[in-house]
């Protein structure tokens, strides 16, 4: 969780005075460091859960400050967006009991989200990306009203001196440009937490960096963005994208993002990747820092190290290094942040497992995995897993390449396995978690791949809006089937896939806006083509309309028809010989009527009625982003119209 309490656009004193002390909390470590005051010898392992509100027509549900005050539970607290939330959970005891116990606390605060949320008309979902976001979702109003965020939003839109760029391709692609940090709001993502000794920091965070990879590669859970079928974990790049700060002048300096892998093993020790992220990432937020660490260590306690923690909650590793304080004594932990959302409890805590069983497995076997492994073949599979999931080729140590199920199956799952049970960790617990993750290895249904899977066996039916919505109802179904169930649920890998539903009320929400039918799979003309080229668009695609836009992808006209008809009528469509062809501006309707995507249909069906126009090209801005037609509407009334006699 990233601190709360922090300086809203500090003046140029208060940046410097932080400064200072963020300093001095580098030199407080060290000489903690240095006199082996951190804890060592202990291992805990936490987790951080965040979660989607969706209301009863499954889109987000901007109700997370409604539910917090009706939760009344201090794990639960705000995230980016106000349709997020964030549960932090109880530290344990790396061993015996200590997964089913994480589990159940999992299950229980969830729980209590979802009451609360329920009592708001809304509802708790656990997915990387959720389904049915639109870019109409992203606006400056739903980001929660809280210092952190404001200040957080007006930062990195400095740094980056313009709006922030995607481009992510997959089976579809995604290119894009916003302005706001609100793209990080659609992902959601489970944390966790493994405490280290100083002594061991440097191994062990090299043996997350090289294990992360085939962890992702099976827990991969969200392919689906805006629509769009992109990466198995999307997360991944978007994340990188939605909050790179680098201006667009210095893209020649090759300067690293704000959300990173890293570039090379670390051989010194926690210090260095502190200093290496004080010096590489301007400080973009300040906060109080406190009593000065000095004094506080001068009594023999730990410091609190905030103005650290703060511009480390700034930089955001795949692997995090972390330093807190519990109970007056300092310690270091590992935040593995890759890990998606979902898609079911039982699914997460199996991941988690197979995570801290590899880093118990793997620290004695390879204690110098940086003298085994290049450092790129680490990045290259991170990327690969993100990419492709369970169908990423993975490069294991000696260098040989590997299928993903190969590598975890006949290698790393035995290492898990034997890491967990060297813990201590309850036999059964061993058995029920790690069998969770090789069974969904071994029959290769992740929950992206179910996400998938499920669209293909939906294609043909229904708008992409309405199979969004049946993704989403189907993993709430599951959830709640798991949760009523006392985590006796069913994991992914036992999933069916998702369908359309004959459901009235699912069926009404997903026509309630122009935006959910519209057509997206635009073909335009420009105005100074010849009449000829549209009328041969028209022809060639069946449509009826075809948008007018310029140079500049602005919207300046419809071409219909019915102009195509009167222009012939009136014989100029074939020149004489030796004259110009007509263009598409002398035939084309310029300033048409248009709406936006969040328009209501029935609106939208009463303004063709009145301007007696038979489409509508639907604009964000002066961006021509779909456009319906009569044509839409009548396939919406025959879809609403059999729904309701089916439930009859």
């Amino acid at each position: 969780m990233g601190e709360q309490h922090v300086s809203e656009q500090a003046s140029d004193e208060q940046h410097k005075a932080f400064m200072r002390a963020l300093l001095d909390d580098v030199a407080a470590l060290e000489r903690l460091l240095l006199e082996d005051r951190i804890e060592s010898g202990v291992r805990r392992i936490g987790a951080e859960q965040e979660m989607f509100l969706v209301d009863r027509a499954l889109r987000p549900a901007p109700l997370a400050l409604e539910v917090l005050e009706r939760a009344a539970d201090a794990r639960l607290t705000t995230e980016l967006a106000r349709f997020n939330l964030e549960a932090n959970l109880t530290p344990l005891p790396f061993g015996g009991d200590c997964l089913r116990r994480l589990e159940a606390e999992l299950s229980e605060v969830i729980g209590r989200a979802a009451d609360a949320a329920r009592a708001a008309g809304a509802d708790v979902l656990l997915t990387g990306i959720l389904p049915t976001l639109r870019a109409g979702d992203l606006r400056l109003e739903n980001l929660t009203p809280a210092p952190r965020y404001h200040e957080l939003n007006r930062a990195l839109l400095r740094l980056r001196q313009g709006d922030f760029r995607v481009s992510i391709h997959g089976l579809d692609e995604l290119e894009m440009t916003h302005d706001n940090i609100l793209l990080e709001s659609c992902n959601t993502s489970f944390q966790v937490h493994l405490q280290v000794g100083a002594r061991e920091f440097a191994s062990l965070y090299n043996l997350a960096q090289a294990v992360t990879a085939p962890v992702l590669a099976a827990a991969v859970n969200s392919p689906l963005l805006l629509g769009q079928r992109l990466w198995h974990e999307t997360r991944i790049a978007l994340f990188e994208t939605s909050v790179d700060t680098r201006p667009s002048a210095l893209e020649g300096r090759q300067q690293r993002p704000r959300v990173h892998f890293g570039d090379g093993w670390v051989h010194g020790g926690v210090l260095d990747l502190f200093r290496e992220d004080i010096a590489r990432f301007r400080v973009i937020m300040t906060a109080d820092p406190g009593e000065p660490p000095a004094a506080v260590l001068a009594r023999g306690e730990a410091p609190d190290l905030k103005a650290l923690r703060v511009h480390n909650g700034t930089v955001y590793r795949w692997n995090r290094p972390c330093y807190g304080a519990l109970a007056g004594v300092a310690h270091l932990r590992i935040e593995s942040r890759a890990l998606p959302s979902g898609p079911t409890v039982l699914d997460e805590v199996a991941n988690a497992a197979f995570f801290f069983g590899l880093m118990s497995g793997l620290a004695a076997e390879h204690p110098r995995i940086d003298l085994e492994m290049p450092f790129e073949d680490a990045k290259a599979n991170f990327f690969a897993a993100a990419r492709h999931g369970l169908k990423a080729q993975l490069t294991w140590l000696g260098g040989r390449s590997l299928p993903a199920p190969e590598l975890i199956l006949s290698h790393l799952l035995p290492a898990a396995r034997a890491g967990l049970s060297a813990a201590g960790i309850d036999a059964a617990d061993v058995d029920r978690y790690l069998g969770v993750v090789e069974e969904r290895v071994r029959c290769g249904q992740t929950g992206a791949q179910w996400a998938l899977g499920s669209l293909a066996a939906m294609a043909g039916r229904g708008t992409p809006e309405l199979r969004s919505r049946a993704l989403c109802a189907a993993m709430l179904a599951r959830q709640r089937e798991e949760a009523r169930g006392g985590g006796a649920g069913r994991p992914v890998h036992a999933w069916e896939p998702a369908a359309l539903e004959d459901d009235l009320d699912l069926v009404r929400d997903s026509y309630r806006t122009v935006g959910q039918f519209m057509s997206t799979d635009l073909f335009t003309v420009r105005p100074t083509d010849i009449v000829d080229f549209a009328a041969s668009v028209m022809a060639w695609r069946h449509v009826r309309h075809v948008p007018v836009e310029d140079e500049q992808g602005r919207l300046v006209g419809v071409v219909s028809h019915r102009a195509l008809l009167r222009l012939v009528a009136r014989g100029a469509a074939a020149p004489p010989s030796g004259s110009a062809p007509p263009t598409v501006a002398s035939i084309m309707r310029p300033d048409p009527v248009t709406v936006a995507p969040d328009t209501p249909t029935l609106e939208a069906m009463r303004i063709m009625r009145e301007h007696r126009v038979g489409c509508l090209p639907v604009v964000a801005g002066e961006r021509l982003v779909g456009i319906v037609t009569q044509r839409d509407l009548l396939d919406v009334s025959a879809a609403l119209l059999e729904a309701f006699l089916r439930e009859a």
